[in-house]
């Protein structure tokens, strides 16, 4: 793209929003997002030894979301998807590594229970039935509820977290019967074709929107936290996107205007005097580039409800 074109992209989007056309921004968004997910599932489709479908990504990346998506889209062509989150077998609070300081962290790979993880996937791919976990994060406690599960021969699994490209997640499945999804925004916006929103931008705003809505948390608290997130996402996650057999860009064109509309007001709390304020600063420069745009315009379905609130998947 030229950049008298990337000078023209925030001035198209503020044109459909301010014009009525909203919609069909919105919709031109997800179509982006429908034909990537089709021409995966088709992929997938075509490889008659795959079981497990693996969704990797950094935070707010939109891995849960894609894997409903997905499992659509497989549906549709005739398969049988059942979607799961690692998050469920994610080990006790008191059995959670430490980090260097002596915290928990909760990024690395042995926070997962990779001996019953393992346990339970070889067993459904065997056509057994397991208990199915879930995770009580306010407890810090896996559970077990009386949910059972299990799938037929031709049933293809869809698992997501921020490990399921982590080789030793599932060293011990047949490597043909597998195939990886990195999803990630993937597509930085320019402002005038030289000042560039970069993706990570996406993501923290995706979290601050989602931690208001359903934690309890200020842009500052979810400011400070977001360097230990990114730290680990460099050492936990980026070093196995190579093993991807697709990459998915959750990127959405109209996504800035519609967290503008969720944070802003928010965001300007922040205290000028705090170590926070700099990056909130930041952020409501990105943000005042675009007009807001209402949730109203935004289907169920899109990857940005799991931020924004009102997705009809169970994302949390």
């Amino acid at each position: 793209m030229s950049i008298a074109e990337e000078k023209r992209r925030v001035a198209y989007i503020n044109e459909m929003i301010e014009s009525g056309h909203a919609a069909q921004l919105v919709a031109e968004g997800e179509k982006y997002h429908a034909d990537q997910l089709s021409s995966i599932a088709q992929t997938i489709c075509a490889n008659p030894n795959v079981r497990v479908v693996l969704i990797s990504g950094p935070s707010s990346s939109g891995k849960t979301s894609t894997s409903h998506r997905l499992c659509l889209e497989l549906l549709a062509q005739g398969k049988q998807p059942v979607a799961l989150s690692l998050d469920n077998w994610y080990v006790d609070g008191s059995l959670t590594p430490l980090d260097e300081n002596g915290k928990k962290d909760y990024e690395s790979v042995y926070a997962i229970d990779l001996n019953q993880f393992e346990i339970d996937l070889k067993a459904l791919i065997a056509g057994k039935e397991i208990a199915l976990p879930t995770f009580n994060f306010a407890e810090e406690k896996r559970e077990y509820q009386g949910e059972t599960l299990s799938i037929e021969e031709d049933a293809i699994l869809v698992i997501e977290g921020i490990h399921a490209l982590n080789p030793i997640l599932t060293e011990h499945i047949d490597h043909n019967c597998k195939f990886k999804i990195f999803a990630a925004p993937m597509s930085p916006v320019s402002l005038d074709g030289q000042t560039w929103i970069p993706t990570w931008v996406h993501r923290l705003l995706r979290r601050m929107s989602r931690d208001l809505r359903t934690r309890g948390k200020s842009p500052q608290q979810t400011i400070a936290s977001w360097a230990a997130v990114r730290e680990g996402e460099l050492k936990w996650i980026e070093p196995f996107r190579e093993e991807a057999d697709a990459l998915f860009d959750t990127s959405m064109t109209y996504e800035l205007p519609a967290i503008r509309y969720t944070v802003e007001t928010a965001l300007q709390t922040v205290p000028a005097s705090s170590e926070e304020y700099q990056v909130a600063y930041q952020l409501l420069y990105y943000l005042s580039f675009f007009e807001g745009l209402s949730a109203s315009f935004i289907p169920r379905t899109s990857i940005l409800r799991e931020f924004i609130g009102g997705s009809q998947f169970n994302v949390g």
